[in-house]
């Protein structure tokens, strides 16, 4: 059942917290962290039960995906690979008592080290792994297989790593239809199938592909296609597979399901930035938040922050600075870091490196800190039960 309220999902490198503003988005409270302090890549919820799903882990933990039924009062971890942790208290009874260890197999034994992504829809939990591979769960994230289709892909040889390594960060799905996904890696590119997962199609193809006259950056368009690094990606809401995604080097846009991409960023400070959202009802209202450049800081232009908006599919932008911080402002806002509620108006959030959180009730025309002092932020995602 419903219980009408917003609550702002953080996933960490201390543990998930949760910020919560009731019905009324508003009085944000804190609560965490949660998840015996894991590294949190990605926080998500089902608005129907209210479950809450967390992945991340790293080399000292091993891979996992937490779930809360309650509202985060309780948590229950599913370990799917081993760390060194899971060494050490092999080696030692001592260690092993401390943390209450038992000698349990992981499923998936050492095959990838954290969970990067997270995505509920149709009934299933999807799950994207550092390195790249695909999970799906029927169980509410009890247990996953390995969906060995993308694995087998012919290109999976010549996948190049990004900054982070070569993650799986982006898992998007059709509403109306269970069999179609899209998926984005760092730096392999964007990914669909129409099958539910057992066979993929590689689409970075540029609409025209004389575009790639006009960039000269190595992480640019090249021979006919968008620059493979995508950073996030975004399908619009509606009946058409309207895509968005936010590259190492440009912003896109594809009519298509992502088989071509259109460069929309011009009119934005610069080509570099990580996250991208989309309006939940209107497919041509999108938001991210450019920074300086990938070799110049990784901070906002000119030290003042914005989310820059357009409200017709990236024709036109314009600069939402209202309530951010305007001077030395050196903060980054990750790849995922950047959520939004299904409110009218729209609320639209994003966490920082620096540990805050702000929000937006009003679709970007003003700002507030709704949390601060967090550890560095690696998602933002928000659980909408209105």
């Amino acid at each position: 059942m419903s219980d009408g309220t917003v609550t702002v999902l953080v996933g960490t490198t201390k543990g998930a917290f949760l910020v919560s503003g009731g019905a009324d988005r508003s009085g944000w409270k804190v609560s965490g962290p949660h998840c015996d302090g894991w590294p949190i890549n990605h926080v998500i919820g089902d608005p129907e039960t209210g479950t809450i799903w967390a992945g991340g882990g790293g080399d000292w933990h091993g891979a996992g995906v937490w779930r809360s039924a309650d509202g985060g009062e309780t948590w229950e971890l599913t370990k799917l690979t081993s760390g060194k942790m899971d060494e050490w208290a092999a080696n030692d009874p001592g260690f092993a008592a401390m943390i209450g260890w038992t000698d349990t197999p992981p499923p998936f034994g050492d095959d990838f080290s954290q969970i990067w992504s997270l995505h509920h829809a149709h009934g299933k939990l999807y799950a994207g792994t550092k390195p790249a591979k695909f999970l799906a769960s029927t169980d509410g994230g009890k247990s996953f297989e390995h969906l060995e289709g993308l694995a087998n892909h012919p290109s999976a040889g010549s996948w190049n790593p990004g900054a982070a390594g070569l993650v799986l960060h982006t898992i998007v799905t059709d509403p109306s239809d269970p069999k179609k996904l899209w998926i984005g890696i760092s730096a392999a590119g964007v990914f669909a199938s129409e099958d539910g997962g057992q066979s993929w199609e590689r689409r970075n193809r540029l609409s025209n592909i004389g575009a790639c006259a006009d960039h000269h950056h190595p992480a640019g368009p090249s021979d006919g296609e968008i620059g493979h690094c995508v950073h996030n990606m975004m399908r619009a809401p509606g009946t058409s597979d309207l895509m968005y995604q936010q590259n190492h080097h440009g912003v896109w846009r594809s009519a298509d399901g992502g088989r071509s991409w259109d460069d929309i960023t011009a009119g934005l400070p610069s080509t570099f930035g990580f996250p991208i959202r989309v309006h939940p009802r209107d497919p041509d209202t999108i938001w991210t938040f450019p920074l300086n450049g990938d070799m110049e800081g990784r901070y906002p232009n000119d030290a003042a922050a914005a989310v820059w908006r357009s409200r017709d599919g990236g024709q036109n932008w314009e600069a939402m600075r209202n309530g951010l911080p305007q001077e030395a402002c050196f903060f980054t806002v990750l790849r995922q870091a950047m959520g939004g509620d299904r409110r009218d108006p729209a609320g639209i959030y994003f966490g920082t490196n620096s540990g805050s959180v702000f929000g937006s009730m009003d679709e970007g025309e003003t700002w507030q800190e709704i949390a601060r002092h967090m550890p560095t932020i690696l998602a933002v995602e928000v659980l909408d039960r209105g």
